[in-house]
């Protein structure tokens, strides 16, 4: 007899994204029904909000991941890394596809989308930043493919992606340095407006070093999460190894910035509270101070909850520095406090909710987390039966 039809059972989180994804439906359509006045708190005196701040910012940071661990495994030849790649460039993936997602509710004249990569102007940050991200997402399509045609037993157009995965890497590695930094880029063009806690020469440097740490947090974090949520087993004595190498990464970008806020003279606006001030406090007690304390010891570094919780701090602390170079900084100067409208934070909401449930259908439905040596899924098979041969013709019976 055939199977009973059964719904898919309905658990706290499923309902929690359903109603996320609702509520995001309906913050969409006032979004381009109604317009940019209607849906957000933005204005003349301060245009770029949340959606820019957090999910474009803070978006191309958290996939940070992809580029770093590719490098790493790719260039640097460091094989041992490898288990770790499939997860972290569908976390890039799914990260910088959800980015343009996010710019087309911000973009005034959403389809119009495509005018860059045709109306050229080399003499602008955002166009730089808008061919990197369009050519890096299709670098990444193009390095996910192979989970999707393995899942598909599609071997010949896996051979050929396979054959160019080193200059695909290089190639994203080559982007990925290029729009990280020119982020941080956007904001040295005013000066006057951006508080003296936030703008530097260096923003653009800083931006870079600081998605390398937030790329190593963000792929314990997933690590972790995968491990808890689907059954997966824990790379625990790579992700240590990553723990110290987020620590120096951490540890050289807090160096830089307190000897860019000392010769800048704004060290010494730490000691007048401040609005301002707090919070450029709690983005370094979050992102620099706790996690290098934690990462520093021993018994702490080589413990999953113990990478688990520097992880969360590093995005948390480097997440609060987005947001401040992006609003906090550029309050006072604009003379209002900007709080997003609850359909700005609807929409930021269900993006992020589509992101995770995406990853959990492909971690569910894809060879995410098997097959890293890069052999053939066949391969394995073909040598079982080679050895059962073998064995029989010489009279020893092999079973499984």
């Amino acid at each position: 007899m055939p199977e009973k039809f059964q719904l898919p059972k309905l658990t706290f989180w499923k309902a929690a994204l359903v109603l996320i994804a609702l509520t995001g439906l309906y913050a969409t359509f006032v979004r381009f029904a109604q317009g940019l006045g209607a849906s957000t708190n933005l204005s003349d005196e301060f245009p770029w909000g949340i959606w820019v701040g957090f999910d474009v910012l803070c978006g191309v940071m958290l996939a940070a991941g992809g580029f770093t661990l590719t490098a790493t495994v790719y260039i640097f030849n460091l094989e041992r890394f490898r288990p770790i790649v499939r997860p972290t460039v569908l976390t890039a993936f799914l990260g910088y596809s959800l980015v343009c997602v996010a710019l087309l509710f911000d973009l005034g004249r959403s389809y119009r989308i495509w005018h860059p990569l045709v109306m050229w102007n080399p003499r602008s940050v955002l166009f730089e930043v808008g061919w990197c991200v369009t050519l890096y997402t299709t670098v990444l399509a193009l390095e996910f493919a192979p989970v999707v045609f393995e899942r598909l037993q599609l071997e010949r157009p896996r051979r050929i992606l396979r054959g160019i995965s080193i200059p695909l890497v290089i190639a994203g590695v080559m982007l990925s340095t290029l729009h990280q930094s020119s982020l941080g880029s956007l904001y040295l063009i005013v000066p006057q407006k951006l508080h003296p806690f936030w703008y530097s020469p260096l923003l653009p440097v800083f931006f870079f070093i600081s998605a390398i740490a937030v790329g190593l947090a963000m792929t314990i974090f997933e690590s972790s999460m995968t491990s808890k949520h689907f059954g997966k087993q824990l790379e625990l004595p790579l992700l240590r190894e990553l723990g110290r190498i987020l620590a120096v990464v951490l540890l050289v970008y807090t160096v830089l910035r307190t000897q860019d806020l000392y010769h800048r003279g704004a060290l010494k606006l730490v000691l007048q509270p401040s609005y301002e001030t707090w919070l450029f406090l709690l983005e370094v007690l979050l992102g620099l101070a706790a996690p290098i304390v934690l990462l520093l010891i021993p018994r702490v570094r080589q413990a999953a909850g113990g990478l688990y919780l520097a992880a969360v701090l590093t995005l948390l602390g480097f997440i609060t520095n987005r947001l401040n170079v992006s609003t906090t900084g550029m309050e006072t100067s604009a003379g209002m406090h900007y709080v997003p409208k609850w359909t700005e934070l609807a929409v930021t909401a269900s993006i992020i909710a589509v992101g995770f449930a995406a990853f959990a259908l492909a971690a569910k439905h894809l060879p995410i987390f098997s097959n890293h040596t890069g052999a053939p899924p066949e391969a394995g098979s073909r040598r079982s039966k080679a050895i059962f041969v073998e064995k029989k013709e010489e009279g020893v019976l092999v079973g499984r």
